[in-house]
């Protein structure tokens, strides 16, 4: 049965798919860049299909820990993309919170998604959002401008994004003790 779901779930995604190509022979309303951007969005749809079927056999802990880890990361992006967490979106300085994002990515990829080294990643991903402005600071002392909220505004913003990962890193330790705990 779960296979068959999934099976559907693809099946319809790849009929989308190929119902947008086929509008683009037909007509010039559907352009090549908006079937790439249609096209991603089906696929991230099918990956978030996945997700939930996998996050469906971990425990509460886990999925929570994941959940919060997952939204913090995409509420970082959202801001940082949307109005710039340091000053505005055109700051230079905003760029460097991808390696958040890259520090999650690896660090998640190399602990094969098990608690334990979850746990790390979201504290190191943490530790990474807390440095970059003071980074930023450093290197862009006064040519940054850091907007309406000052220096100060900009790093309690940046600690609350921070408390999110590190809330996260916390729900994984005790996901990785409950694993401890499940093995005896």
């Amino acid at each position: 049965m779960q296979n068959t779901k999934r099976l559907i779930v693809w099946i319809i995604i790849a009929g989308l798919m190929l119902l947008i190509l086929l509008a683009m022979w037909f007509t010039n309303e559907v352009q090549w860049n908006e079937s790439a951007a249609y096209g991603l969005v089906l696929l991230a749809a099918g990956g978030a299909f996945e997700l939930w079927q996998w996050l469906k056999t971990r425990h509460r802990e886990y999925r929570l820990a994941f959940g919060v880890g997952l939204l913090g990361a995409l509420f970082v992006g959202w801001v940082n993309g949307a109005v710039g967490i340091i000053g505005s979106e055109d700051n230079p300085a905003n760029l460097m919170f991808g390696a958040v994002f890259v520090v999650g990515l690896t660090g998640s990829l190399a602990a094969r998604f098990k608690p334990r080294g979850m746990a790390r990643t979201l504290f190191a991903a943490a530790i990474v959002q807390l440095s970059v402005p003071l980074i930023a600071l450093f290197i862009w002392p006064a040519q940054a401008s850091w907007g309406e909220a000052g220096v100060i505004g900009v790093l309690v913003f940046n600690a609350i994004f921070a408390a999110i990962f590190f809330v996260s890193a916390w729900l994984f330790q005790r996901a990785a003790a409950m694993d401890k705990k499940a093995a005896r």
